[in-house]
């Protein structure tokens, strides 16, 4: 299957696995299993599911076919061009390709004179009225393209004005842009553009990221440290006829982050392989010529020659459009589709797979724990009533009483139960305070200071390092103080199960890692970013103001997701003391309704027995259905088979493929 068949079907996989979700949530609520660290827990892998991205990002340098291998693989169906692709320079700025159900169709332009203020691009996204907006007709083609050819437009600056936006560099002079003979420079109008489709695939939420070349990308430090290092895939563009030129390496050395986990996802597409064939050389002659090209870009780029992919994407789209199989075949583009697809796909099918493996595992325990709680209250019930048997009135007032007694002083221990939880907060306070905003500031303070003194800064790597350091010593703090509560839980809990024959069980431990593992990627592009190329960049006060903002804004994220993970184990233990509380008091209740009946009918008793009987027959069946519900989602393929492919057709919209 070409990448867009995986991903549509992928999308058919997740929303159905949301709906599945939506219907064990309610089912759950209509049986009284939905506590609110399980409502919470489905609601998150809801949410996580349904609106689940995966960023595809294109870098090359200028002419290298980047924006016609986009038209090629997502846009052929409109029978045209639909990103600009003509000869020349044509992305001039970052131009991202999503949808969003709340915006109409519409192309936002945030102007290039936005560099000349500190604020990160993340903080210019919170800004609407500042970004230029053109609506876009997603049924017309032609409108389509022809407002789409705005993220080529550029102004013409004197040279003071493309330095301080950053385009031009006194010591690089061979980066600089051409003067023209009015002593001007042509510079990118706009900062970043965002294009909002209802495109199949971005409905389902894929993200296309097209960035323009190097000088463009060295002078927005949010490109490197950001957007590129977070992209699922990577798809870094050369021409087969130069293959790796001085300025495609240094965008590979500076700006692309190798070393992850998903290496396969990172893909080197040989374009214009179709200026090597040669009416005057064999069909063998010329497929060597490209080998030897792929085996030389391959080897000079580090990678296996499997990642280096010879593409036409220009004959791909004629192909596509033509209907001309032959071609098509010739471009190469399937072979590169297919690379794409399997390296996409299976990093987010790994990624969906160990959550919902979890979420699912979490909901299940949480669940059956509530329900063996009703278990037992209902054995005690019975060996309670059935005891009453043949016993006179004044045996069953006693039984009343006693268990007026035990109700009493249960009620009279509530203060010591919540004592716990008070301690329990009390620890809490403290990691909410090492993962607040105010600590994350503080932290940075340095690096920011190190980052705004005037000139060359010399000591910069250290400084990065330093923070980095003192932010990962804050999360393994946070961890141990976790610990503490983890330890402190288990044993109040034990004690609490012990005098109350309560079935609590601490909630399993906050693990850090993956939040240490994002502060290892961002401190690893960040300096990658601050090689030899970039040190007169940095001597800029401005500059170096965008890039620790855009540093601040990053790292909120993972700290905001660390906490959202602290106060959902934090509400898994809270509510499970709720639930029991609850459930025990409602015993006591059916309990002392039980005695009351058996007081009033000779019958009562017999029947009272009866209906525990039936409830605990209808716990049997609730217990197989949440087993029946929850194996179904975890047994769901995260690619269906060929039998879904009619889903996948009704969920398209009436657009081009």
């Amino acid at each position: 299957m070409s990448f867009n068949e995986q991903f549509d079907q992928h999308g058919v996989w997740r929303r159905g696995f949301a709906l599945r979700l939506k219907l064990l949530a309610e089912w759950m609520k209509d049986h009284d299993l939905l506590d609110a660290a399980v409502e919470e827990r489905l609601r998150r892998l809801e949410a996580q599911v349904r609106s689940d991205k995966v960023m595809v990002a294109f870098v090359a340098e200028f002419s290298r076919g980047k924006s016609e291998l986009i038209n090629a693989i997502f846009f052929a169906g409109y029978g045209r061009r639909i990103m600009p692709a003509s000869a020349g320079r044509t992305t001039m700025c970052p131009t991202e390709l999503g949808y969003d159900a709340d915006v109409p169709p519409c192309l936002r332009l945030l102007p290039i004179e936005t560099r000349l203020q500190t604020q990160a691009l993340m903080e210019w996204r919170m800004v609407p009225e500042k970004w230029t907006r053109v609506d876009l007709d997603v049924n017309d083609p032609e409108q389509l393209a022809q407002a789409l050819e705005k993220v080529a437009e550029v102004l013409h600056v004197t040279q003071d004005e493309a330095r301080a936006l950053g385009f031009w560099h006194d010591s690089s002079p061979e980066d600089n842009p051409l003067v023209g003979a009015d002593g001007l420079v042509e510079v990118p109008k706009w900062r970043h553009a965002l294009i909002n489709i209802a495109h199949p695939l971005l409905k389902q939420g894929l993200v296309i990221l097209d960035t323009p070349g190097l000088n463009a990308i060295g002078a927005e430090p949010e490109l490197t440290v950001s957007l590129i290092p977070q992209a699922h895939a990577v798809v870094f563009i050369l021409a087969a006829d130069t293959g790796v030129t001085k300025s495609d390496l240094s965008i590979w050395r500076e700006h692309l982050i190798t070393e992850s986990d998903g290496a396969d996802a990172r893909l080197v597409v040989l374009n214009k392989i179709d200026t090597l064939w040669d009416a005057l050389s064999t069909p063998e002659q010329v497929q060597a010529q490209i080998d030897r090209q792929r085996a030389t870009s391959a080897e000079i780029l580090g990678l296996p020659a499997a990642q280096v992919i010879p593409v036409s994407a220009q004959k791909g789209l004629v192909a596509k459009v033509t209907g001309d199989q032959a071609l098509l075949q010739a471009s190469q583009l399937p072979a590169l589709e297919l690379a794409l697809g399997q390296g996409v796909m299976g990093q987010r099918q790994k990624i969906l797979n160990a959550t919902v493996a979890g979420g699912i595992a979490e909901i299940r325990g949480e669940a059956g724990r509530a329900m063996h709680i009703r278990r037992r209250d209902l054995a005690e019930q019975m060996m309670e009533l059935r005891g009453l048997r043949g016993k006179n009135v004044s045996v069953i007032k006693h039984m009343r009483s006693r268990i007026e007694q035990e109700q009493a002083e249960f009620d009279a221990s509530g203060a010591r139960i919540y004592a716990v939880r008070s301690v329990h907060l009390k620890l809490l306070r403290e990691v909410f305070i090492l993962l607040g905003t105010p600590t994350l500031k503080a932290e940075l303070a340095e690096l920011t200071r190190a980052l705004k003194q005037p000139g060359i800064k010399l000591g910069l790597k250290k400084a990065y390092g330093q923070t980095f350091a003192r932010l990962r010593e804050g999360l393994q703090q946070s961890q141990a103080l976790s610990g503490e509560i983890q330890s402190m839980l288990t044993a109040s809990f034990r004690q609490l199960n012990a005098e109350f024959s309560f079935s609590l069980q601490a909630p399993k431990s906050l693990d850090f890692t993956q939040f240490v593992n994002d502060l290892n990627l961002i401190e690893r592009s960040h300096l990658q970013y601050l090689g030899v190329s970039n040190v007169l960049k940095l001597a800029q006060a401005e500059f170096s103001e965008r890039l620790v903002r855009a540093l601040a804004t990053r790292l909120r994220v993972v700290y905001e997701s660390a906490l959202g993970e602290v106060e959902l184990w934090n509400k898994s233990a809270a509510s499970q003391l709720d639930a029991q509380l609850r459930e025990r008091r409602r015993n006591f209740g059916r309990r002392l309704e039980a005695i009351e009946r058996i007081q009033q009918a000779a019958s009562g008793l017999d029947e009272r027995i009866a209906e525990i009987d039936d409830q605990d027959n209808v716990l049997d069946e609730l217990d197989a259905k949440l087993t029946d519900l929850t194996s179904h989602l975890l047994g769901a393929p995260p690619l269906p088979a060929a039998t879904l492919d009619a889903a996948a057709a009704a969920a398209r919209v009436a657009l081009p493929a």
